[in-house]
């Protein structure tokens, strides 16, 4: 290592230890040292064990709900700060508060503005996600992000799985853009199923737009929260003449009834990324770790390398 390259250490917010853990293993290095002091009325502060002063710091926490995540999250970047860490990466598998990325009605915030906004005033040097709800996301922050793409690692899966008749299908107009990537890389046809909602997370009608008779079918889409729009979808499928419909969904939030409608659908397999942690088991899901590509792209990032090579399409 140069004199002039500041070592590198790996540090986790406490609902993402168990992916900074692996990270940490695949890049090379041991896990930092965090503890977390908690008041009585469940205020908390977070406290680096070990010297990080002139250091590069990546700090792992995807901030799913509650809110505690986002702001651990912020006192361990406002905390490397005061630390006199020289780079400060926030690395957020998953970035919460991304489905609110503009004003869709009068009166509403732009939560993911705010987020961003958020994480440059606590210190952050440098922004690393994956997969975003929207790519302008990216155009809120004035610091440089690294937007990585789970296709990296989905893709050698679905290859894995040698399909014949593969058709990548998109639940939603808005993941189009995300399913014709695939189907060019897979050289597949496409099909797009057009929904409506009554409100979030309740779906009106759906119609699929294309032919999925005699086709294995998997769908693709950034996240998966109740499950009702991909249960609703493969079921569609099935009727339509669909040999097979698999999912495939980079960030698992899993809330309310999803395990259940995902276990009753017609959907062969659920593929997800552990950027978030199952809540339990399921036989239709199967996980495929983010932490590899993540410690790989840390790496490059830490040695000024380019990382364009990391993405598949």
């Amino acid at each position: 290592m140069s004199h002039l390259e500041p070592e590198a250490k790996i540090f986790a917010c406490s609902q993402s230890v168990y992916l900074a853990e692996k990270i940490a293993k695949d890049y090379g290095i041991p896990l930092g040292k965090v503890t977390m002091s908690t008041y009585s009325d469940g205020e908390f502060q977070p406290s680096y064990e070990e010297s990080i002063r002139g250091l590069r710091v990546f700090i792992v926490c995807s901030t799913f709900p509650s809110a505690d995540n986002l702001m651990e999250l912020l006192l361990m970047i406002d905390a490397a700060k005061r630390a006199s860490a020289r780079h400060i990466t926030a690395v957020m598998p998953y970035f919460g508060w991304a489905r609110q990325d503009r004003k869709d009605k009068p009166r509403v915030p732009i939560g993911a503005k705010l987020v961003a906004n958020l994480l440059t005033a606590a210190g952050a040097t440098r922004i690393m996600t994956m997969d975003l709800h929207a790519d302008q996301i990216q155009g809120f922050f004035e610091k440089p992000v690294d937007h990585l793409f789970a296709s990296t690692i989905f893709l050698p899966y679905v290859e894995s799985l040698n399909l014949e008749n593969l058709t990548i299908a998109s639940p939603d107009m808005g993941g189009s853009k995300r399913a014709y990537a695939y189907s060019k890389f897979l050289e597949s046809d496409v099909v797009i199923c057009y929904k409506q909602r009554k409100a979030a997370n309740v779906i009106d009608t759906m119609e699929l737009i294309g032919e999925v008779k005699g086709r294995n079918v998997i769908l693709v889409d950034d996240m998966i929260d109740t499950g009702g729009t991909l249960a609703k979808a493969a079921d569609l499928m099935i009727e339509k003449g669909a040999l097979s419909v698999r999912a495939i969904c980079t960030h698992a939030i899993l809330s309310g009834g999803a395990y259940e409608k995902i276990e009753n659908s017609k959907l062969t397999e659920l593929i997800v990324t552990d950027s978030i942690p199952l809540k339990r088991e399921s036989k239709k899901i199967k996980v495929v770790s983010c932490a590899p590509l993540f410690a790989e792209v840390m790496q490059m990032v830490h040695h000024n390398n380019s990382i364009s090579g990391k993405f598949i399409m």
